[in-house]
């Protein structure tokens, strides 16, 4: 092409054509240069169209290297300051501004904006009140850019200062500056405030009204940004697509399906189908409503996607439980061409953790390492949260290992694959690296942590972390301060659960659950039965939890109208098909008596598991109907069910109440196969079995084999002696209990003293009085009765009626114990 012969027309036409490159080479090379700014200016405007920094550094250094009367004049100053913001470089931007010698409004806002939009909201603030104190007056632009500033800082008092500044300047009412105002308020937390400001606005925009329904959005306050977004539309306000895509959210979150639906139709009313943001949002809106199917059509009509519309589609599919469905969208996605970001990893690798796949989960961190994507914490993050469900937890802790800077979303995320995968000492030692690293814990980390504790019984560490929720402010969380009344309860301080449960601002399903569970694992069953009474009073419903935990409650306890009140609950509640729920009714029945009803019920349940067998089975064995067991049994693996350790140790244990030696003997060879011979409650059993079935030898030589014993080991051992007939052989293995750690329980306490009183061996007897004073067992009603047995038969009558005397409750056995005793003295005139 033919170019006009002058310099500036040169450039000029060069730049409206876009070739800066062109232009700025012959600026460099010509030998009368323009000296006219118009020209610089149109150079200037060219590289902010085109993000040319390295042109615009060399314009700017054109000009000043030629000492142009016009590089002083703050016009073009403020030229410059705005090519290098919008180029990028805040750091060249400030030093022309720093150099100016006279400013305008222009420069104070252009910088003021720069710093805002950049990520520097605190600076942006600085330079306003540097503003103020230089004799600038703010206009409604300067007030406009420093509000968003305040409100990306969360700075309020700052925030109130700015806003008595433009009640000073007398332009409150300009509705940009009120908008902006609003935003700030809202996004300060001081909503109120901000609906004060909105409601005094003579005219509001749809801005405006955005920016309410967000603040009420953003506050938690859902139902008022959906109220708000209804008064907008009678107010004649057409809403945008910022409007929708804000209220869309509101609605997902407290699942308003038929307003989100009312909502479907404004937007195809208003053409906003189309936009992709838009779209999106009412995919998310559907899905997290629970109507994935229609999300789906939604998304199918789209005529363009992008990357968040995939990822709201595949979050819509975990949400909802359709996992497959979830990383089949994820590689159709990769066929479309359409690159993956942070977000959409965050969202496909817990399907992974759903199905605990790490086939597909190892698929997907190779496209991530690929892509770039490893050292992005919250992908690493997601990494490890993936890695430590799948059950790799190795692997989870090398991901962790490598996050160059770990946030708090990254440390919960090794603490709860800990906890989780069993490891509750390495998800404690985690916490501490974590406090260490000075990383504040968020509620998720709390809440995560304190089952850990509990698991250990660490209550000295549980009170710690008490400690540090309260300082965090976190024990208005209501998920926090429920799993804290957990941990106590767990760790046997129920005085301190049932005190932080009554302090608790707001109380959940799980509040009341764990409270519940709480005393029943302390033995406070009455508590627990009363505290499910005074959970219905409160109109919090029960969920499958609940129930769970009420129900053994109910069975310890015979209470068989409260049992059956709890069927009827679960039955209006629509859970009678929940198979742990069916089984714990079994249960319940069965120990109340009720074994017909326990039948009944049995056989109801569509599909049975283990636990299901095991409760009917149990259910038979403890009501005496052994040959109903057994039967039971056998039906159970006809039907080719694995019997676990449970079924094991309850069936052997109805062998050795009929004293079926050789059904003891065959079972003992299943479970020999099936693996189950190391577990201690089943060896357990099988001393008590053959013991009990006079095969004292055989008994003897399976409590010699087991690499582990516990107190019912030992105890079944010593009564096997006893009732053999070997009482000295009872007591040298009652001796030797305490020697390899392990301390008698009260049925043991039970078991040794008639060995003592059949023996005449009082010394020794006063030593077992002692050890159960010691071990706190004197209380126990039985222990009670079997001491003054023993007292009485070894001849110490006065101290049996000592001991009788001050027992706080009293049984047939105690009475008897007594009246024997003084017979067998010859104290008849005492009975």
């Amino acid at each position: 092409m033919s170019l006009p012969s002058t310099p500036h027309l040169n450039l000029t036409a060069l730049c409206k054509e876009g070739q800066l490159v062109e232009a700025l080479r012959i600026l460099l090379t010509t030998h009368i240069p323009p000296r006219d700014s118009s020209t610089y200016f149109q150079l200037l405007r060219t590289c902010i169209l085109k993000n040319a920094l390295t042109q615009g550094k060399n314009v700017h250094s054109f000009i000043v290297h030629r000492r142009f009367a016009f590089a002083t004049r703050t016009n073009f100053q403020n030229k410059l300051i705005n090519m290098y913001v919008k180029c990028g470089s805040l750091v060249d931007a400030r030093k022309v501004f720093d150099l100016m010698k006279v400013r305008n409004s222009i420069s104070w806002n252009t910088i003021i904006g720069a710093y805002r939009q950049h990520g520097y909201p605190h600076e942006s603030v600085t330079l306003f009140h540097q503003m103020q104190r230089t004799g600038f007056q703010p206009d409604q632009f300067t007030f406009a850019t420093v509000l968003p500033a305040c409100a990306k800082m969360g700075a309020l008092e700052q925030g109130m200062d700015i806003y008595q500044s433009i009640k000073d300047s007398g332009i409150s009412s300009n509705v940009v500056v009120a908008t902006a105002l609003v935003d700030m308020l809202a996004k300060c937390g001081s909503i109120d405030k901000a609906r004060e400001v909105f409601d005094k606005m003579p005219q509001r925009d749809v801005i405006s009204w955005n920016a309410m329904i967000v603040g009420y959005a953003h506050n938690g306050l859902v139902e008022k940004a959906l109220e708000t977004f209804k008064q907008m539309q009678l107010a004649g306000v057409k809403p945008d697509s910022k409007t929708v895509a804000s209220i869309l959210p509101a609605c997902a979150t407290i699942g308003a399906l038929e307003e989100g639906m009312d909502i479907h139709h404004s937007i195809t009313e208003g053409g906003f189908l189309s936009d992709v943001v838009v779209a999106s949002a009412l995919i998310d809106m559907y899905s997290k409503c629970g109507r994935v199917e229609k999300a789906r059509e939604l998304f199918d009509k789209m005529p363009q996607r992008d990357v968040i519309s995939w990822t709201v589609m595949i979050a819509g599919y975990v949400q909802n439980g359709f996992v497959e469905k979830a990383l089949q969208t994820f590689k159709q996605m990769q066929l479309t061409g359409v690159k993956p970001d942070s977000s959409i990893f965050a969202s496909i690798l817990p399907a992974c953790t759903h199905i605990g796949a790490s086939e597909p989960g190892i698929a997907i961190h190779q496209i991530i390492t690929e892509g770039g994507f490893s050292s992005d914490v919250v992908v690493a993050s997601a990494l490890v949260d993936m890695y430590a469900k799948c059950g790799s937890i190795e692997k989870a802790r090398e991901m962790f290992d490598r996050i160059p800077q770990r946030d708090v979303v990254s440390w919960t995320a090794m603490i709860v694959g800990y906890a989780q995968n069993g490891f509750v000492e390495k998800a404690l030692e985690t916490f501490k690296q974590m406090q260490l690293a000075s990383v504040k814990p968020n509620s998720t980390t709390f809440a995560s942590v304190l089952p850990a504790c509990a698991k250990m019984g660490a209550l000295e560490q549980g009170m710690d972390i008490h400690q540090s929720i309260i300082e965090g402010g976190f024990f208005s969380d209501v998920v926090v301060a429920s799993a804290l009344v957990d941990m106590y309860a767990k760790c046997g301080s129920i005085d301190k659960s049932c005190e932080l449960f009554d302090k608790m601002p707001q109380r959940n399903v799980v509040s009341w659950n764990a409270m519940i569970a709480g005393y029943a694992q302390n033995g406070l069953v009455e508590k627990a039965l009363e505290t499910f009474k005074q959970m219905q009073l409160a109109g919090v419903k029960p969920d499958s939890t609940t129930f769970a935990s009420v129900l053994p409650v109910c069975a310890k306890m015979g209470a068989l109208e409260q049992g059956m009140a709890v069927h009827q609950s679960i039955t209006e509640e629509g859970f009678m098909s929940d198979v742990v729920l069916a089984s714990a009714l079994v249960d319940m029945y069965a120990k109340c008596g009720r074994l017909d009803k326990a039948r009944e019920l049995f056989d109801k349940i569509p599909q049975r598991n283990v636990v299901s067998w095991n409760a009917m089975i149990t259910g038979y064995v403890q009501n005496g109907f052994v040959e109903k067991a057994l039967e039971t049994f056998k039906q159970m693996q006809l039907m080719g069910l694995k019997p676990d350790y449970v079924t094991f140790a309850t069936i052997v244990s109805a062998c050795a109440q009929i004293g079926a030696l050789e059904m003891g003997r065959a079972i003992h060879q299943i479970i020999i196969e099936s693996g189950f011979l190391a577990e201690v409650v089943v060896a357990s059993a099988l001393v008590d079995m053959y013991a009990k079935c006079g095969s004292i030898d055989r008994a003897c030589k399976q409590f010699d084999r087991m690499s582990e014993r516990d107190a019912v080991s030992w105890t079944s051992m010593i009564v096997g002696y006893t009732q053999n007939g070997f009482v000295e052989k009872a007591l040298e293995t009652f001796k030797q209990m305490p020697l390899a750690g392990v301390k008698p329980n009260s049925t043991t306490f039970a078991s040794i003293l008639p060995a003592c009183a059949k023996m005449g061996a009082l010394e020794q007897g006063i030593f077992i009085h002692q050890s159960i004073l010691e071990g706190g067992c004197l209380s126990d009603v039985v222990v009670a009765s079997a001491l003054v047995d023993m007292y009485a038969k070894c001849g110490s009558i006065d101290k049996a009626r000592e001991l009788f005397d001050k027992m706080p409750q009293r049984n047939v056995i105690s009475w008897n114990a007594m009246i024997a005793g003084y017979a067998q003295n010859g104290l008849s005139m005492q009975v």
